[in-house]
């Protein structure tokens, strides 16, 4: 392929905010990040989301608006000399104290903690306007003094309506017109995509090189064909991420312990953060095997703590035996049910009223008005218990704990109908 050639998704990239599309919550009229700039102020941020949603292209569009100096660092190929190359740049430039730089750093989740305090103190001094790019929680991997001085945009997967948006913007490209293409269906262009917009234009451009004189059409059945054959390989810029983890999450689910090993070991040859890995274990073993075996959770815990003893290549036997052991552990997706109807409920109902007898009752006013009054302590009454009602008077008898039929869960049934008799039944 020529050096020069530039992908699809390089050739459309928007250069402007009324270009851009998706992220409407952001960018929309009352979004947060156009207010800003109609204000000519930016705050340094933090954009999380996942691959293909457009970070690195709002930075591009923020730092053109506010004609800003623009510099781009990667934190999986650069460190603190790269940055603190940057910074000396800047300072000569005499940009101190006046219109600062726009530093964006895309996989900023990467840099070490070292890395991220040399960062800090640009921040800190307001030589530089960060702009952060992250597919990893920032809780977790952002240290929390650089978190406090940034805002935290979340990004979300692109839509139908965005994509077939990508869709069109690229059959105006002169590239893609010169295959004159015809798009007959597009459902296999947007489930490859999975929301990410990289991969959607990568899978059309790809698909659009093997049109020939005979063929111009693009269907479903085309689609599926070329894009199989030709994009296989694990990406280790991320490209297949989401796909890869899902896969091993769905053979954990599944009870199939040589399908995890081999999709873990796909992330472990990919160079995946093991972390990451690790993160999503201890989300596994409370989602989907929850109170079928408890111990999985701990299980899941202690090897995230000894992953980071141990390091890295030891630390890929500590997960693969974490692997083994969720994948064969009984499931129960029983804790994630009930908390996502809890949740439903008060979508539904709204912020009901704490019933007076739980309520706190610190002071006299308080214990005078009823705050507190009936309430009957556990641990005064026999066997610890004292049947009384826990939930607000319109959800009386509301059942969010639905026990399945694993051993464990078994036997939480019983004992919930020993103690509330027919109530949760």
């Amino acid at each position: 392929m020529n050096e020069s050639y530039t992908p699809l998704a390089e050739r459309i990239r928007p250069l402007n905010l009324n270009d851009f599309i998706g992220q409407e919550h952001l960018v929309g009229e009352n979004g947060p990040i156009r207010k800003a700039l109609k204000n000519n102020h930016i705050p340094s941020m933090i954009f999380w989301g996942p691959p293909g949603v457009g970070k690195t292209t709002l930075a591009e569009i923020i730092t053109n608006e506010l004609e800003r100096t623009f510099f781009t660092l990667s934190a999986i190929n650069s460190g603190v000399k790269e940055l603190r190359s940057i910074i000396d740049q800047i300072k000569k430039q005499g940009l101190f104290g006046q219109r600062n730089a726009i530093v964006f750093i895309d996989e900023i989740h990467r840099f070490s903690k070292t890395q991220q305090d040399a960062l800090l103190a640009a921040v800190e001094k307001g030589l530089i306007t960060l702009i952060g790019a992250t597919t990893e929680n920032p809780s977790f991997e952002v240290i929390s003094a650089l978190r406090s001085r940034c805002q935290i945009f979340i990004l979300k997967n692109h839509d139908k309506i965005d994509l077939l948006k990508f869709i069109d913007r690229a059959l105006e490209d002169e590239n893609i017109k010169s295959k004159n293409p015809t798009i007959k269906e597009t459902d296999a262009l947007l489930r490859i995509s999975g929301g990410d917009a990289r991969k959607l234009l990568n899978a059309l451009e790809l698909v659009v090189q093997q049109l020939d004189e005979k063929n111009k059409i693009i269907d479903n059945e085309f689609v599926q064909h070329i894009v199989q054959q030709n994009l296989a390989n694990y990406d280790k810029n991320g490209e297949m991420h989401y796909d890869i983890i899902s896969a091993f999450i769905k053979s954990i689910r599944g009870s199939d312990p040589n399908g995890a090993i081999y999709w873990l070991a796909r992330m472990v040859e990919g160079n995946e953060d093991p972390k990451f890995i690790a993160r999503r274990l201890i989300i596994s073993a409370a989602e989907d095997i929850g109170l079928a075996n408890p111990t999985a959770l701990v299980m899941a815990n202690s090897c995230f703590d000894a992953l980071q003893k141990i390091g890295w290549p030891e630390g890929r036997i500590i997960l693969a035996q974490c692997t083994i052991y969720l994948a064969l552990s009984p499931k129960s997706n029983s804790a994630y049910q009930a908390i996502n109807k809890a949740q439903e409920k008060v979508s539904e109902y709204g912020d009901l009223s704490v019933p007076l007898h739980l309520r706190n009752a610190p002071t006299k006013l308080m214990k005078d008005i009823g705050y507190g009054k009936n309430y009957m302590y556990s641990h005064d009454h026999k066997e610890n218990l004292h049947l009384q009602e826990f939930l607000p008077e319109e959800l009386t008898g509301e059942k969010f704990y639905m026990p399945q039929s694993n051993p464990k869960e078994v036997a939480y049934k019983d004992l919930i109908k020993q103690i509330w008799k027919e109530k949760y039944n």
